[in-house]
């Protein structure tokens, strides 16, 4: 099996020589969507009478949670797969992650027959990992955070605003580079304000990782920043918001009351991001993407008690 050393990274993640730092293009967006159509449903994009109620606008919701993972990363971890090089396919995949990003590769990787190792923190929610299990992937719990974990591993309608979600900025990036690049709509990220690596890389343009992660919400935890989504943020987000943890459980509570949505916290900011905003998207279109549903059951009775 060939071995291969890191080489220099412009952040504090580990690259190597197959990796490839350059931010995609338009023409790539494209080339993913061809590879995946037909293996993927498309996903509606429905208007949420509650929410628009709520915020008196009207707010429809990108139901990227009806996806076969339950979350927007599979479609990543099927144009990954489906192009990977021969030299790569009996080795096999490795990744870290809290969960939805572990789920993709475990599902591409079943799809494609190519041996998956996921690793993960200790605490990451039983229901991901015997999913992960179940589609054939390898999985390996780690002590501590996320990114030690990561370093183991090594609308068819006239939008005028797009709220999504911001862990490590991948989702964010992809919808700022088209939406955002295509049409006249304002797209804005939401992270936690316990999280906020991301948003001070997008303000101050440093790749330094943050000293502390504290936000309740998994799937946005990231304590460090990663260049090439960053780089598409820097030059194609409109607006970031930092929202509070408390802004994410009751999004969580309202989304399910109100639309009866069963999200993760992590797809909440969404909607604080959108609440946040309120007096400036009324009467607006407004389009909340709903990225993941793979929340463990006792915090989402918690959340939503």
């Amino acid at each position: 099996m060939a071995q291969y050393e890191p080489v220099e990274s412009p952040d504090a993640s580990t690259l190597f020589p197959y990796h490839d730092p350059t931010p995609p293009t338009l023409a790539d967006v494209y080339a993913a969507r061809r590879t995946i159509n037909g293996l993927l449903p498309e996903t509606p994009l429905v208007r949420a009478d509650g929410l628009s109620a709520a915020l008196d606008a009207e707010v429809y919701l990108k139901r990227e949670d009806t996806l076969p993972t339950g979350a927007f990363k599979v479609r990543g971890g099927l144009a990954l797969v489906a192009g990977l090089e021969d030299r790569f396919r009996d080795p096999g995949l490795i990744a870290a992650s809290t969960g939805n990003h572990g789920g993709s590769v475990a599902y591409a990787a079943d799809r494609f027959d190519v041996p998956a190792t996921i690793v993960v923190p200790e605490d990451t929610t039983a229901a991901k990992v015997d999913r992960m299990e179940r589609l054939g992937a390898t999985v390996e719990l780690h002590r501590g955070t996320y990114d030690q974990a990561r370093e183991r591993a090594e609308a068819r309608a006239r939008v005028e605003y797009l709220f999504c979600p911001v862990g490590g900025g991948s989702s964010a990036a992809g919808y700022a580079m088209t939406v955002g690049r295509l049409t006249d709509a304002t797209v804005v990220g939401v992270q936690s304000e316990r999280a906020p690596a991301v948003h001070r890389a997008w303000a101050d343009g440093t790749l330094e990782p943050h000293d502390r992660v504290e936000t309740f919400a998994e799937g946005i935890a990231t304590r460090v920043p990663f260049a090439l989504p960053v780089e598409v943020l820097r030059a194609d987000l409109d607006e970031f918001l930092l929202v509070t943890d408390d802004a994410l459980r009751r999004g969580v509570k309202t989304m399910f009351e109100r639309e009866r949505i069963v999200l993760e916290g992590a797809c909440a900011a969404s909607l604080a991001g959108a609440r946040a905003m309120a007096d400036e998207i009324a009467g607006s279109t407004v389009v909340l993407q709903v990225s993941g549903r793979n929340v463990d059951p006792d915090l989402f009775r918690e959340l939503t008690e």
